[in-house]
Formats: C-alpha cells, sequence, structure tokens
C-alpha cells in the first residue's frame, strides 16, 4: 500500500538520507555537481520541517521511499520539492505523490513549484502532469497548476 503522511522527527534521518541520494542523482540529469536545494541533506532542516508540519513521507508497505516539502497559504500551495530514492525511480511514485498532493489539499486554486532550468527529468515531468511554465530566469523554472472547483 502506497500513502503519503505527514512525517515526523523519528522519520527524519531516513527521509534526509533518501533526500540526499535523490537530489546528488540530478547529475545525471544535468547538475553541474552532486548538490540538491538549501537543507536538502540536513537533518536540523528536516526536523524544522517536519516540526512545523510540512514534510510529508510516501510509504509504500511501511517502508519510506520518497518525501514531500509542502506549504500550503489559504487557497495557494507551493510544493517546496518532492523526492524518490533512485533505488525506486520510474516505478510512479513520483507520479502518486503529486496526485496524493493534490487531493490532500482539495481546496487550493493554485499549486506552485520551481525546479532547475537544467533538469530536464523534472521539467519533463511537471509539464505531463499539467503544470504549465509561468516564469523563468537564468536558474530556474516556475510552473503553476490552477484548479478549477
Amino acid at each position: 500500500m502506497m500513502e503519503l503522511t505527514k512525517a515526523g522527527t523519528s522519520d527524519v534521518l531516513v527521509i534526509n538520507s533518501i533526500s540526499k541520494r535523490a537530489f546528488d542523482s540530478d547529475i545525471a540529469v544535468g547538475a553541474a555537481s552532486k548538490t540538491g536545494p538549501p537543507g536538502y541533506m540536513s537533518v536540523n532542516f528536516h526536523i524544522k520541517m517536519a516540526k512545523a508540519n510540512h514534510l510529508y513521507k510516501l510509504s509504500v508497505d511501511g517502508l519510506i521511499v520518497g518525501g514531500a516539502i509542502l506549504f500550503a497559504d489559504g487557497l495557494q500551495l507551493n510544493i517546496g520539492r518532492i523526492f524518490v530514492d533512485p533505488e525506486y525511480f520510474r516505478k510512479g511514485y513520483g507520479i502518486f505523490i503529486m496526485q496524493e498532493i493534490e487531493r490532500i489539499f482539495p481546496d487550493t486554486k493554485e499549486i506552485f513549484l520551481d525546479t532547475p532550468v537544467w533538469n530536464i527529468r523534472t521539467n519533463a515531468f511537471y509539464q505531463k502532469l499539467g503544470y504549465t511554465e509561468y516564469k523563468k530566469d537564468g536558474e530556474f523554472v516556475y510552473y503553476v497548476k490552477k484548479r478549477n472547483h
């Protein structure tokens, strides 16, 4: 069974390790080096996100295989990041995370996210899921999904 649920501080060590492996793997899709978004490999950052109720975990049959950091603000939701353990890439878990985010936050009218310009994997992924580019700068592509209820 797959489920996306809020993560607690007891989940942080596993989630932090998955986050590091997932973002470090971006070197295969255009990253200049093994790096990631701020705090991607910081236990303290993930503890802070868990305590603020922004950290989510993707569990498959009780095993944590991914996560997300989400910021809900009224009718808007910002997907700070999603990540899946590279061992579980290309199995539909990323799509499941995105679908669950929309299900968990049914009242949001707009969902925002951004991803690096160079990341061919994530740019194609978000476009496939119906997100449209609304802005681009030298580093990031900014996407939105507008929802009519």
